[in-house]
Parts: C-alpha cells; structure tokens; sequence
C-alpha cells in the first residue's frame, strides 16, 4: 500500500480544493497595480512616472500609452545593459543574482535576461500550483511517491564577478527545494554535465536504478533522451524500463507537432499536461484533462497584454510596429491569434516574448500556443503562420502513414520565381517528395485563403526534401548544443536558409 502516496494525494486534495479559482481579469489588475508599485523608485519607474500611472483612473489604459514595446534588443540596449554592468534598481528594485541565458530558435548570441529573486519565488509558486492541479487527474497513489525525470540544461553555471548565468531550465532545477530532491532525477551530479550527449548516456546508464513516474523537458529533446535508454537497454519502449511512468510535463514547444513520434516510444498511454515555462518566467500550465490548453498564471508575479496577430503589425524582425493595438485579458476574443506581451517581477516591460497564442476559453483564461511572430512566413502574401504549417504537416503524417518530427521551410528564390522550400525530418526518406509536395500545397491552399491567392500569383510552388531526423538535431549542435532551451527553427529567411543548405550537403566549415 502507498502509504506516503496517500498522504501527498490526500495533502494535493485538501489544499487544492482551498484554493479557490481567481477571477482572471481582476487578479490581472492586481498584478500590474503591484508591480508598478513595487517599481516604481527604480530608474525605468522614474523615467516612465510609474507614480503618474498609479494615480490614474484607467491604470491599464494609461501604462500601455506611457510605456512603449519593448523586445530583447530595445531592452537590453537601453535598461538592461546597466544589469550586466552590476547596476542595481534599474527596471526592477536591487540586484539581480541570475541571469537567464537564451538562444532560442535561432542559435545566435544568447540573450542574458534577468532573473530576479522575486521571479524564482513566482516560478516556485508556479510549480506548486501545478502540482497541486495534479489533483484534477486522477491520479493513483503511487504517482506520488514516484521518482521525476526533469531533462533540461545543465544545473552547473557559469560564474561571473557578480551573478550566475544558465539557462531557465538550469537555473530552476538549481534551485529546487530540498524536500523536493529525493524525487528529482537525474540528480544533483549528473545534471551538472555541461555536455548533453555525455548527460544523455549517463541518464541511460542508470535508468534502470530509478522508478520514474513522470517526465519533464522539451519534446525533441525528450524523444532522443528516451530513444537512447531503449537502445542502451535494448528494450521495445521506455515502459520496459520506467513501468511506472504514467505522466509526461511538455514545455518550450506545443506538443502537437511531436505526439505521433513520442507515443511510438510508449508501451502504453500516458498523461500529457502542457507547461510554458519560458527564459522570462513560468507563464502557464495544463489544469485540466478535460483539454490540452494552458490556463494563464494570471495572479503571480505576471501582467500580460496581447497584441492580435495581423500583418500590419509586425515587422520583418518579428517585432511589432509602434502603434500595433495591444488589447488587455478583459478585451480578447476566442480563437483569435495574439501576439504575446508581458510584464514582469524580473524587470520586464511591455516586452515581446516572440510567442503567438490564441484563446480556447477566456472566462478560464485558458490559450494554447500558436506559434512564434518570427516564424510567419510572408515573403510573397501567403501570411503562412507556424500553426497552419504544423496543421499541414500533421496532415502528411496522417495520410503517408509517417512519423515527421521535425521540419523547416524558407521562401527561396529559383530562377526568379519564389517556391516555398520544405525540409521534413523522417526516417522515411524514400517516399516520393512529388506526392508529398502536392498534398501538402493542397493542405495550406484549403488551410489558408492567403496562401491560396499567393500561390495562383507571386509564389510558384513548393518543393520538398527529406532529411533524417539526425540531420536537424545536428543542425542545433552546430549552431549551438543539443538540449536545454534551444528549438529548430520552423523558418528562415533566405540568408540563413543557405547556411543551412550549405550544412545539409556537407560544404560548412
């Protein structure tokens, strides 16, 4: 009998049941009015007359007229640089201890984004919230004296004069709580690895001494972590090696795009809740199994703002034009795609974290991600959006009878004329690309009325090639390394295609 299991159900139960539901628009009033406050002696709350804001009537108003967007360039540039310097109270009062390195789709210099003490409370708070709606899945006893896999960076630092530097992913699990550790794997040593494929082995090495009931991480690197401890084991699937695995917590991506090829390495069903932990804090998370949509942490540390995802409002960069229309949770609408704004207890302002989402229940403030404002592809009018091409691509598995777990596409230049270029990443690369190319122009043209009138006008066609999967996750490595935080970018304009056409046949240094 799970004695120690039914105590933690019973604790879950009891204190889930307290805690109430917040009404999501006013909890979102609350929080700007509280961050405001709290920074309002800092120099970006002096510059920006924070106290002017909390005097007036309609604060939400008057904070997105006074306060421009800001993404990480425009940000960094003219706030947050101070930060890297040892500055202290300049978009957040005090020092910051950590700073939040990330890359994201593309590889490039990372990113250094604060992280404050008061952003690891929100995202401990997060996390046990999460937990704690663990209780509307009904889950056995036993889940709960069960052992966690949580794959991401390495835990191991990096030092400077002043603060550490790491990804989320490491940053977070470095700061666990201690009643927590017992069930954390891999455990403290062998996520200290710097090296992902070194980590990778000792995971397998040692799987079979671990009882694991649950995993947490990004898909496509989840995949390649349990693929190795199949093979290193030789087993049919990870339920040969962890029989008690029952729950699987996504992040970084929608698991949509991955549940074909994950559930090929299950020996039978498992939980799947949704997270959307990102570099600049834990912004929601599944609550239900009624749906795979993610309900807004909408009283914690988090303000958010959404900006409906037209054309005429972002720029080539994915950033977005000066006077695009930012809309509060109170004014949104239903299966509208948003870009998403958020402002936060690390000194955030306004800023565009590059997701687009879009709302699947408002009154539970519940939305599903949609894609990224980089990846919208609109070199020739098709307005191509990366949830239409997941669409499509989900359309190919299904008709080809195939696993597709990861792809890329460009608008690339051919003898004058513009072709939508597709790389797909499948085991199966002797299926006919003529056929393949063809459903899927039928797919976007049926998806999407934009597509459809670019492609009778200025776009040509579309062309695939398929590629092993091994091929884009060595892409990521040489732009960067394997794990952590870091996606395979679903677009590239023309300039980085040829980098990556370059690397697919073999002629990059």
């Amino acid at each position: 009998m799970a004695i120690l299991g039914n105590i933690i159900k019973g604790v879950i139960e009891v204190t889930g049941k307290l805690i109430s539901t917040p009404n999501h628009v006013e909890a979102q009033q609350e929080v700007l009015k509280k961050i405001l406050e709290t920074a309002k002696d800092t120099e970006f709350g002096k510059h920006y007359q924070f106290n002017k804001i909390l005097k007036s009537e309609n604060l939400e108003v008057n904070f997105a007229k006074t306060i421009p967007f800001f993404d990480y360039n425009k940000i960094n540039s003219e706030w947050w640089y101070k930060l890297h310097k040892g500055k202290e109270d300049i978009t957040w009062p005090g020092s910051t201890d950590y700073f939040a390195l990330s890359s994201g789709t593309t590889g490039k210099t990372s990113k250094k984004i604060p992280v404050t003490d008061a952003m690891l409370n929100t995202i401990r708070q997060t996390g046990i919230n999460q937990v704690l709606a663990l209780n509307n899945f009904d889950l056995p006893s036993d889940f709960f004296e069960k052992e966690i896999m949580m794959l991401g960076s390495s835990t191991k630092l990096k030092e400077k004069k002043d603060h550490l530097e790491g990804e989320i992913s490491g940053i977070s699990a470095s700061n666990i709580p201690f009643w927590f550790r017992p069930y954390y794997k891999p455990g403290k040593e062998i996520a200290k690895i710097d090296d992902w494929d070194l980590r990778v082995k000792e995971i397998a090495k040692n799987a079979k001494n671990w009882d694991i009931g649950a995993l947490s991480g990004i898909p496509s690197w989840m995949e390649l972590m349990l693929q190795e401890v199949i093979t290193n084991h030789n087993v049919n699937n990870i339920h040969d090696i962890w029989p008690n695995l029952q729950v699987y917590t996504s992040g970084g991506v929608a698991f949509d795009s991955y549940e074909k090829s994950f559930n090929a390495l299950l020996g039978k069903p498992i939980i799947i809740i949704d997270t959307y932990l990102a570099s600049e804090g834990f912004l929601a998370f599944q609550t239900r199994p009624e749906t795979s949509a993610m309900q807004l942490v909408t009283n914690n540390g988090i303000y958010f703002e959404f900006v409906p995802f037209k054309p005429e409002y972002i720029k080539e960069d994915g950033s977005l034009v000066p006077n695009a229309e930012a809309k509060t949770l109170a004014e949104v609408e239903v299966n509208q795609d948003y870009v998403l704004i958020i402002s936060t207890v690390s000194g955030a302002w306004r800023y565009l974290i590059g997701d687009t989402i879009k709302f699947t229940d408002i009154e539970r403030a519940e939305i599903k991600i949609t894609g990224r404002t980089k990846f919208f592809l609109n070199v020739v009018g098709s307005q191509l959006s990366v949830n239409k091409m997941n669409d499509a691509v989900k359309e190919l598995e299904d008709y080809f009878k195939i696993k597709i777990t990861e792809y890329t596409i460009s608008a690339k230049r051919i003898d004058g004329d513009y072709y939508h270029s597709w790389y797909l990443g499948t085991e199966d690369t002797e299926l006919d690309t003529k056929k393949i190319a063809e459903k899927l122009d039928k797919s976007l043209k049926k998806a999407n009325k934009n597509y459809k009138v670019a492609r009778s006008k200025a776009l040509k066609g579309v062309k695939v090639k398929l590629l092993k999967p091994a091929v884009f996750h060595n892409w990521i490595d040489h732009i960067k390394k394997k794990g952590g935080q870091v996606k395979m970018e679903r677009v590239m304009d023309e300039k980085r295609f040829v980098k990556w056409e370059e690397f697919v046949n073999g002629k990059m240094n």
